[in-house]
């Protein structure tokens, strides 16, 4: 009997992409043998352009994109299960992750034939790392409040403006932009347009922001009289808000959004493991950890499912982020109080600066790729409630 009450089928990896795990795995194995937890846990915060390279020489970055542009042409499922195994073993991604993730897409859905051609292969090799700048001083997470603006002139775009929390603007070599191209902050989703940036120009300052764990991972960028190229433009003039809610889906609906404080998980089951604790706090938490694990991991799988069928799930996307970070704050938490509710079994100076990092950074987890209440207004759009 049909009811909407009925089970929904699950999303499963098919078995020829679940065998990219073995490679994967073994890569890392090598990769990250001496690499301490507390380093791992930074994972996809992680800046390495040696190590982002060698997985481009692998064929892992662009693994969903056409051949013609170099990437794998492979499914959605496969780069679940790569990203899967990198975010576990906290594998430094940071340096083409945003590049990899929604960069490549947005140029690939958007831009023109000949930045496909510049941009894509070189992104695909590990030799383009991008930033994105969205966010604003004063704006919050208020994307339609964009004051940074580009004005068309004879050579192309005069850019004036700031962006900040800008991840890793101080070592890419591009930033894709949210601008005003006409009209007003006023006018909100109006007149905004994307565009992108090379970092290398005259009249761009970049600022790190060092956060509370001492990483330099944010900045502020300032642009002041940047003259820009005419094919600076990404789309249409005017479309960059459709642009990049599009854009958004990629970045919220990512296994990272659950397996951010993967490592410190790991590294306390193994100490409680080795320490053969077999205690109720010790197995209600790992019990807890699994189970939220393996239901927010379907729902990711879910999503990943629906974006490779070239739909766009935003409500589900924001849903699984809302969720998601909610866990890997939460996380940190649980194994603090399960540690000292066995005194017997003290943590080891690597699991005690794991925690520390998670705990310290833990915050931010809500914040990147829209806030807490960000995604849950669009949670209740997509559902009819406002």
């Amino acid at each position: 009997m049909n009811s909407i009450f009925s089970a929904p089928t699950l999303a499963a990896i098919p078995p020829e992409d679940e065998a990219l795990r073995v490679p994967v795995r073994a890569f890392l194995e090598k990769a990250l043998r001496d690499v301490p937890p507390d380093v791992r846990s930074r994972s996809w915060l992680g800046f390495d352009a040696d190590f982002s390279c060698a997985l481009a020489r692998e064929g892992w970055i662009g693994l969903t994109l056409p051949t013609q542009y170099g990437g794998g042409g492979r499914s959605g499922f496969a780069r679940f299960v790569l990203l899967e195994e990198l975010l576990a073993a906290g594998a430094p991604v940071s340096a083409h992750w945003i590049a990899d993730r929604q960069t490549a897409p947005l140029i690939l859905r958007f831009g023109t034939q000949a930045q496909r051609d510049f941009y894509v292969p070189k992104i695909v090799r590990g030799e383009a790392f991008f930033s994105i700048g969205m966010s604003e001083p004063d704006t919050g997470s208020d994307l339609a409040g964009v004051r940074t603006r580009a004005v068309l002139n004879e050579r192309g775009w005069l850019l004036n403006g700031r962006k900040i929390w800008t991840t890793n603007a101080h070592r890419s070599h591009y930033m894709v932009a949210l601008v005003r191209t006409s009209g007003t902050a006023k006018d909100r989703h109006k007149g905004l347009s994307q565009i992108v940036i090379d970092l290398s120009l005259p009249g761009i300052s970049v600022r790190p922001i060092r956060d509370v764990a001492g990483d330099a991972h944010f900045c502020e960028v300032l642009f002041e009289d940047v003259q820009l190229s005419p094919d600076a433009l990404v789309g249409a003039e005017g479309a960059g808000w459709e642009q990049v809610t599009a854009e958004l889906a990629f970045e919220r609906s990512g296994p990272e959004r659950i397996y951010s404080s993967i490592v410190l998980a790991d590294t306390w089951l193994s100490e409680m493991q080795r320490a053969q604790v077999d205690h109720p706090v010790v197995r209600e938490v790992a019990g807890r950890i699994a189970g939220r694990l393996a239901v927010l991991r379907a729902m990711s799988l879910a999503v990943a499912a629906r974006l490779d069928r070239g739909e766009r799930p935003d409500l589900e996307a924001a849903l699984v982020k809302d969720l998601g970070t909610s866990f890997e704050q939460q996380l940190p938490e649980w194994i603090a109080d399960a540690i000292d509710a066995v005194p017997e079994a003290p943590a080891s100076d690597a699991l005690t600066r794991t925690l520390a990092y998670v705990t310290q950074i833990k915050p931010t987890f809500s914040l990147r790729g829209g806030t807490r209440q960000i995604m849950r207004g669009i949670i209740a759009r997509g559902l009819g409630l406002r």
